[in-house]
């Protein structure tokens, strides 16, 4: 199982690109490269070549549904990445859905935890997959909370605490 948190930035932008839908021609094109050997060295940041920005990135990115690059950036500062909910888009059908992929990811923490402790310890590269995969699942379920405060939020004003200013 691969790590869901790559440890550089290259392989993020890497990554980001090869999941582009249609792929990396794809991807050049929604980025208005028209020369795809380019397009590709600023992928690879081959040397001479300007990598791409952290904004086309994030383009590549919201276009694919992907989180490889803040996902490394957070985990830099020992973060995890949680993309704030879109109000617009909630409703409880949304809300299951969220429910469902943060249960899947527990599942994918509690599936590797067994497979590690099988031999009875954990290695350094296990530490680090169950982390990474800790981290997803802290990530969607406070995606998941938030999504519902927003859903739910109360219309009225809120209440000041008595005897207090």
């Amino acid at each position: 199982m691969k790590s869901p948190v790559l440890d550089t930035r290259r392989k993020a932008v890497i990554a980001s690109a090869n999941a582009f839908p249609g792929g990396l021609a794809y991807a050049s094109d929604f980025l208005g490269e028209e020369n795809l050997k380019r397009f590709k060295n600023r992928i690879y940041e081959s040397a001479g070549v300007k990598p791409l920005t952290d904004d086309e990135v994030c383009t590549l990115e919201t276009e694919a549904r992907t989180t490889f690059l803040p996902d490394y950036i957070c985990a830099m500062y020992g973060g995890v990445f949680v993309r704030l909910p879109e109000v617009g888009e909630l409703d409880n059908v949304d809300m299951h859905q969220r429910s469902l992929r943060t249960s899947v990811k527990r599942g994918r923490v509690d599936q590797f935890l067994a497979l590690a402790l099988e031999d009875g310890e954990i290695t350094a590269a296990e530490a680090a997959e169950i982390l990474a995969l800790h981290a997803k699942h802290l990530a969607a379920r406070h995606e998941e909370v938030t999504a519902l405060i927003e859903l739910h939020k109360s219309k009225r004003p809120a209440r000041t605490p008595s005897g207090k200013g």
